[in-house]
This record gives structure tokens, C-alpha cells and sequence, in this order.
């Protein structure tokens, strides 16, 4: 099985790719994604201006097409963001991160920029839950909020941290979005869940087994990722969280197909390297059982 890290920050450092995938390789990892530094407008100490933390990105995934995927960190209120996002388009950023720190997802310049992202097919991974940035933050990152995104055709969008700790709320809208297909024929934004810790080891296991006891279509859409740092990538973080969760999907009966789902190809199909090749399972009404995990994929 190839395992893929959707969640890497490459927030300090001097870019080196090929030392990154050899610390992901000795962790059991084969590729995955990385997150360029932060913009200027998020106000952190390790921001940069675009072109810095855009030459950054591509530093730190060169050389590794079809295992790292460069990912360029934005913020609504940059200059020129329309610009920008179809410039980093073109010079191969492959997603775009966000983190809604001083703003949220709804507002008009997110919603202008998300728009614009998902016309160029290309996804969005969040961060969502509690954030630990030292500010009053986390009132932007309610899971209910992104339900907004319902109104921009085919994007494809993650929930960093499955929102804890309001990982139930975070379930809840995934399902709001089963529905939303049986609802309104033309909905096309899609959901999906990040299980980057996030959730300390107490809480784990509760969200893995609701998540694949709720009821709802999830095995197509919940992905693997570690928060690691790119410059110091590997230990016993990675490993230890691989195993955390196998050792819960032994419990729970997950089969090695839908591992494989969580553990790569999940993530392939969001970035866009796998096409979808399924229908969801409609959700509606809110309590249906539109999927068990006996069902396999």
C-alpha cells in the first residue's frame, strides 16, 4: 500500500526535496502534500511574500512529480489574488491552502476565490476546529460555515483536523452534503474529511468509529495526514499515527480496500490524479443508512 501524507507544512527550512521524501520513505510514506509558508496577511513569523513562499513551495517538491504536490497558502485579502492563483496555476501549484484566521469562509473575497480555484480544477484543503494561532480565532472555523460552499460548483474541499472539536458538527455537514445531491440535481462541490491530529488520542477513536458507523458514504472521502513540519519530516509521529489508526480499523472491521482509499487513493483522486469512478449513496433523510462499512466500496 502506497500511504500519502495530505498534511505537511513546509514552514521553516531550506527547501530540500529529496531529503524530504527520504524521511517520508523511512516512515513508511510515499508521497503526499505540501503547504508552502504562510501569506504576509495571516500576520505569522514564518509568512512570506507570494513569490518567496511560491519559489519556496516549488523548491521543496521539485524533482518528485506524481509524489509531492506543491500547495500555495493564501489569504482573501492578498493583492491581486485572481492574479496570483491563476499565475501559481501555471507554474504548477497543484491546490491552494487556507486557513480562516481573521476571515470567514463565506466572505465575499473568499467565496470570489474559491470560485475562481474550482473553475480551474484545482481543490482547497482547510484548516477547520479550534485553532491554536494565540489569537481569537476559532469562531471562524465552525464546521457549520462551510456549508456556504455549497454554492461553488465543483470544488473539492477538505476539513482539516475533521474540526476538532466539533468533529460531530464536522460529520453532520458532510452529511448535509450527501443530501444536498438528492436535493438540488446541480450541486457539485464535494466534501472531504482530513484526519490530521487535531484529535488527541482520547478522542480518536470516538471520531474514527463515528465516522464509519454514522451511516453516511464516507469511504471515498476521508483522508490520511500527520501536521508534520517538511524540514523535519519522519520519527515516531508518523509511524505512531499509522499505527494508532490501524489498530482502530482492526477494531472496527475496516478492510484493506478502504485503507487503501484512506491511506492514498483518497487523496490521488482529491488532488486530482484519480478520476471519481463511483456515485455517492444519497443521504436523505438525515437519519438514513445510506452506507455500513459491511458494504466494503
Amino acid at each position: 500500500m502506497k500511504i500519502y501524507d495530505m498534511h505537511i507544512h513546509a514552514d521553516f527550512g531550506v527547501p530540500n526535496a529529496k531529503e524530504l521524501i527520504s524521511r517520508m520513505e523511512e516512515s513508511g510514506v510515499y508521497g503526499g502534500a505540501v503547504f508552502s509558508r504562510c501569506p504576509l496577511e495571516s500576520g505569522g513569523e514564518t509568512c512570506a511574500d507570494y513569490e518567496e513562499r511560491l519559489q519556496n513551495m516549488l523548491g521543496w517538491t521539485d524533482g518528485f512529480d506524481g509524489r509531492l504536490f506543491p500547495v500555495l497558502w493564501i489569504h482573501p485579502r492578498e493583492k491581486d489574488l485572481t492574479k496570483r492563483i491563476r499565475h501559481a496555476v501555471e507554474n504548477g501549484i497543484t491546490a491552494f491552502k487556507m486557513i480562516c484566521d481573521d476571515y470567514y469562509v463565506y466572505d465575499p473575497k473568499s467565496m470570489e476565490a474559491l470560485n475562481l480555484i474550482a473553475s480551474l480544477g484545482k481543490p482547497v484543503f482547510f484548516h477547520s476546529g479550534i485553532l491554536w494561532n494565540g489569537g481569537i480565532s476559532s469562531t471562524y472555523n465552525k464546521p457549520v460555515n462551510w456549508e456556504a460552499l455549497l454554492a461553488v460548483p465543483e470544488l473539492k474541499f477538505s476539513m482539516g483536523h475533521c474540526s476538532w472539536p466539533w468533529y460531530d458538527e464536522c460529520i453532520a455537514l458532510y452529511g448535509k452534503f450527501m443530501n444536498a445531491y438528492v436535493e438540488n440535481p446541480d450541486a457539485s462541490c464535494e466534501m472531504f474529511f482530513d484526519l490530521t491530529p487535531g484529535t488527541p488520542e482520547i478522542y480518536r477513536e470516538d471520531l474514527l468509529f463515528k465516522l464509519f458507523h454514522v451511516g453516511y458514504d464516507v469511504p471515498h472521502n476521508i483522508m490520511f495526514g500527520t501536521d508534520s513540519s517538511a524540514a523535519t519530516y519522519g520519527g515516531a509521529w508518523v509511524k505512531d499515527w499509522i499505527a494508532f489508526d490501524n489498530k482502530l480499523y482492526d477494531k472496527f472491521g475496516v478492510t484493506e480496500n478502504i485503507r487503501q482509499k484512506v491511506f492514498g487513493e483518497n487523496f490521488l483522486r482529491f488532488i486530482g490524479v484519480m478520476k471519481k469512478d463511483f456515485t455517492h449513496r444519497p443521504q436523505s433523510p438525515d437519519c438514513a443508512v445510506a452506507w455500513r462499512l459491511s458494504d466494503g466500496i
